[in-house]
């Protein structure tokens, strides 16, 4: 059970309200998961929003590699309602159910396009070790391109908050969804 739910509509403030109908109005078209718990801080909620969608829709990077990077960051940080929400608009995007399964399964993931595995290695290693080496950048620069690859870390950076505020306040999926990635 979550630890923290939206505040009741109801009973929303001003701004509350305000950015309840900016999310509701835009292209999510509902308040749900980290969004939902951001409400109890309006101001912060306002802003993040703002960031994700950027993010998520209007970054330079194509959707099928946004989503690929959001399901690494949502293995990465275990965040199950991340990976619930996002894996079938990857899948819709474009990215293979075989690369998504191998991601959640830990296991080596057959990349068929040069983009998708240099996606992947830079978020992985940019989580792991907090630094991207020399070769690594460039290679994702010349692959990516400039705007992408500074798209990229504003995703991981967003996807971080977004995964920590899952975390922190238990919002999982819905009870009748299943549960795909390992816990420890």
């Amino acid at each position: 059970m979550a630890r923290l739910c939206m505040p009741d509509p109801e009973t929303f403030s001003e701004h509350q309200r305000r950015v309840h109908d900016a999310i509701t109005s835009g292209p999510r078209g509902r308040v749900r998961g980290p969004l939902a718990v951001w409400l109890n801080r309006p101001g912060l909620a306002e802003k993040a929003q703002a960031l994700g969608q950027y993010c998520r829709y209007d970054s330079s990077l194509p959707p099928r590699l946004s989503e690929l990077a959001i399901l690494a960051m949502a293995v990465l940080w275990r965040a199950e309602f991340e990976w619930w929400a996002h894996k079938p608009i990857a899948l819709k995007a474009g990215v293979s159910e075989a690369v998504i399964q191998a991601m959640r399964d830990g296991k080596a993931i057959p990349f068929e396009r040069d983009d998708e595995r240099i996606v992947h290695a830079f978020i992985t290693t940019l989580t792991d070790t907090r630094q991207v080496p020399d070769t690594l950048y460039e290679e994702a620069l010349g692959i990516l391109g400039q705007d992408a690859l500074v798209d990229l870390v504003g995703l991981a950076g967003y996807y971080t908050l977004i995964s920590m505020t899952l975390n922190v306040f238990a919002i999982a999926p819905p009870d009748d969804q299943p549960r795909e990635l390992a816990q420890p």
